[in-house]
């Protein structure tokens, strides 16, 4: 009798464990419910395992809150805030453009398409002189190599291209790691894959501090692409902007991810810099780990902003770079996408709490 008892009881037990484990599906799963599959969760939200923080599968986010269409586009570009891909080109599973194994880390694990589709709208790529064209890479001492190569610059920019094409009303910044020698080698590259009709003109940025245009006028005007290099002499050769004529940027790697400090990486002015209208924060390990990144993701990354927002003269950051960009515990860096233009929008510490058309600090719950 006893025996059939706690025979009961364990078949009890195993349908309560199952009901909850099934308890949402078929897309009704909200944010941090548990799930089996991407299906299961609600739009926005895909099926992830991050060990670190949770047991099992949950729903995490997947995308970024539109701030343009959530309140407004009316503002400078430097009052909001932009999710940004570090290392955006080197994919999980790209397969190899050169016919031999590739040996080096990557960064990312989605398409530079799908990163754009999810709201990523700042890409970090490398670019390099390599087999008489320019070349997405990782360098080994500072060249490219057909072992670290990971596909021809013009097959990512032609991505870029059809995304613009196809939303007339998004903005994409380019961070370029520039190692092109080859004269006007980054021009011709941008003429054949199309994008120069959306190019945003040097001349038209601020050089001390001043405001950027609207948002708006950007879109109006078709000047969609921000481009910047880390080669200064392309500013005046290439009518390609110098980087650090125009944004701080902290320290990337380890350095970068020590609590309570915010310090300038080494070419850059220091954060408090204000003649620099933009700000960048990098939160990324120097050796990519995927496996944890779901952690460095998550509170550590909004509280490195909080940091930063103090180092750079109370100025919160307008690009925020991650590797693995949708690993999380839950917002991850969506939500830290949400922290920052909540701040600069409205004084909130998330953009859902912004009341369109009120005075900074009017917040709802």
């Amino acid at each position: 009798m006893k025996t059939r008892q706690n025979l009961l009881l364990m078949i009890i037990a195993s349908a309560a464990v199952f009901s909850f484990a099934t308890a949402c599906s078929n897309g009704q799963c909200k944010l941090l419910e548990q799930c089996s599959s991407d299906g299961d969760c609600e739009a926005g939200l895909f099926c992830f395992s991050c060990p670190e923080a949770f047991s099992g599968s949950r729903c995490i986010r997947s995308t970024i809150t539109d701030q343009f269409k959530l309140l407004n586009n009316s503002l400078p570009f430097n009052k909001y805030a932009f999710l940004t891909t570090h290392n955006a080109f080197a994919i999980e599973g790209e397969p190899s453009h050169t016919g031999i194994p590739r040996v080096t880390f990557t960064n990312q694990e989605d398409t530079i398409t799908q990163q754009l589709n999810n709201g990523v709208r700042a890409l970090m790529l490398d670019t390099y002189d390599f087999k008489g064209d320019v070349w997405l890479c990782h360098s080994f001492n500072g060249k490219c190599h057909d072992i670290t190569a990971f596909e021809p610059a013009i097959d990512t920019l032609m991505e870029i291209e059809a995304f613009l094409s196809a939303n007339p009303a998004e903005i994409v910044t380019l961070i370029l790691e520039d190692y092109v020698e080859a004269p006007n080698g980054l021009t011709n590259v941008f003429k054949a894959s199309g994008l120069m009709k959306y190019w945003f003109p040097v001349t038209s940025m601020p050089k001390n501090g001043q405001d950027w245009p609207l948002v708006s006028d950007m879109v109006a005007k078709n000047q969609r692409l921000l481009v910047f290099t880390s080669k200064s002499a392309k500013e005046q050769s290439e009518g390609i902007a110098y980087q650090w004529n125009y944004m701080v940027e902290n320290q990337y790697g380890d350095g970068g991810m020590k609590p309570g400090n915010c310090p300038n990486r080494r070419e850059s002015a220091p954060l408090n810099d204000e003649t620099k209208s933009l700000v960048l924060v990098n939160y990324f390990t120097s050796i990519p780990i995927k496996q944890v990144s779901c952690a460095i993701n998550s509170g550590d990354l909004i509280k490195m902003l909080y940091t930063c927002y103090g180092a750079a003269g109370n100025r919160w950051a307008n690009f925020v770079a991650v590797d693995f960009y949708k690993r999380s515990e839950g917002g991850g860096s969506f939500q830290a996408l949400d922290t920052l233009n909540g701040e600069l929008l409205c004084g909130c510490n998330d953009v859902h709490a912004c009341v369109p058309g009120s005075t900074p600090g009017s917040c709802q719950p």
